[in-house]
C-alpha cells in the first residue's frame, strides 16, 4: 500500500485479514460478479425454471468447486424481493481509497460522481448503471457509515455496473473531496438553483460532479467544497415541476462529462 494509500481513513477498505461476504441478486448483477472476479463468488442459488437459461454460468461455477443450489421461491424470498430467480453469496467488493480514485482520476484526466447521502437504493443503482454507462471512471460513494456502502438492491438496479466502476467511499464527503482538490481534481456541486447551466459547461479535467440527498440536496459541507455550482435548467418560462430526480439529473451529467 502507497504512504498515501495508508493515511485514508479506516472505512475506505475492509478491515486488515478480515474477509466479509454480501449476498446478491439479479441476473445481471450477479453475472457481472462472475465475469469479473469469479473467485470472489462463495455459492449460487437458483429457481429451478432457470436452470437452462443459467447454464452456462452454473456449470462454470460447478467447475470451479464453487456450490450451486436450486432454491424455492420462498427461500428466494428471504434474500430480496426481486430477486430474479438468481442470488449469490460473494466476497465483500474491492474499494479503492480515496486517494487511489484521485491517482486514477488524474493519471487519466478522468471523471467521476460523488454521492452525498444518496440514501435510495434504487437511486444510487440508477447512478451507478448511468456512470458505468457512459464510461466514467469511478464513483464516490458518502455514506453514514462504512458498511454497508452499497445495498444489494443498488447492486442488483445497477445491472452489473457495480463491477465496470473504480469504487470509492467515505464517512466524510466533505473532507475527502477537500483531498481531492489538494491534488488537483476539479469539484463541481450539482443543485437545482445553481446559475451555470451543466448543458453548456465545458467541464474540466479530471473531476468529480458531487449530486446530493434526493430532499435536502448538498449538504453545506460539501457545498463549500465545490468550486462551482451546475444545474439542468428547466425549459424556458420553466415549469411547475422544481427539480429532477437525482438518478435522472446524475444520468444527464454523465452523458455531459463523456462528451470531450
Amino acid at each position: 500500500m502507497s504512504k498515501r494509500a495508508a493515511k485514508e481513513p479506516a472505512d475506505a477498505r475492509t478491515a486488515p485479514g478480515k474477509t466479509s461476504t454480501e449476498t446478491l441478486h439479479g441476473l445481471r448483477a450477479v453475472r457481472a460478479v462472475w465475469a469479473k472476479r469469479p473467485g470472489d463468488v462463495v455459492r449460487l442459488g437458483h429457481a429451478a425454471e432457470l436452470e437452462r437459461e443459467l447454464a452456462d454460468l452454473l456449470g462454470a461455477a460447478r467447475a470451479r468447486g464453487v456450490p450451486v443450489k436450486v432454491l424455492g421461491e420462498r427461500e428466494l424470498g428471504r434474500v430480496a424481493l426481486n430477486h430474479e430467480g438468481l442470488v449469490a453469496e460473494v466476497k465483500e467488493r474491492p474499494w479503492l481509497t480515496p486517494g487511489e480514485l484521485a491517482d486514477r482520476l488524474v493519471d487519466v484526466r478522468g471523471a467521476a460522481l460523488a454521492l452525498d447521502r444518496v440514501r435510495n437504493p434504487y437511486n444510487v443503482g440508477a447512478l451507478l448503471r448511468s456512470a458505468a454507462f457512459f464510461g466514467l471512471d469511478g464513483v464516490l460513494v458518502g455514506a453514514a457509515a462504512p458498511h454497508p456502502a452499497l445495498a444489494p438492491d443498488a447492486v442488483r438496479v445497477a445491472e452489473g455496473g457495480a463491477e465496470e466502476l473504480a469504487l470509492s467511499r467515505t464517512t466524510d464527503l466533505a473532507a475527502t473531496l477537500a483531498k481531492l482538490r489538494a491534488r488537483g481534481v476539479h469539484v463541481l456541486g450539482a443543485e437545482s438553483d445553481a446559475e451555470a447551466s451543466a448543458l453548456e459547461l465545458e467541464f474540466p479535467r479530471p473531476v468529480v460532479v458531487v449530486v446530493g440527498h434526493e430532499r435536502e440536496g448538498l449538504s453545506e459541507r460539501v457545498r463549500a467544497v465545490c468550486e462551482r455550482m451546475v444545474t439542468l435548467p428547466a425549459r424556458p418560462g420553466g415549469s411547475v415541476v422544481g427539480s429532477l430526480n437525482v438518478a435522472i439529473t446524475g444520468g444527464i451529467l454523465c452523458a455531459r462529462l463523456r462528451r470531450r
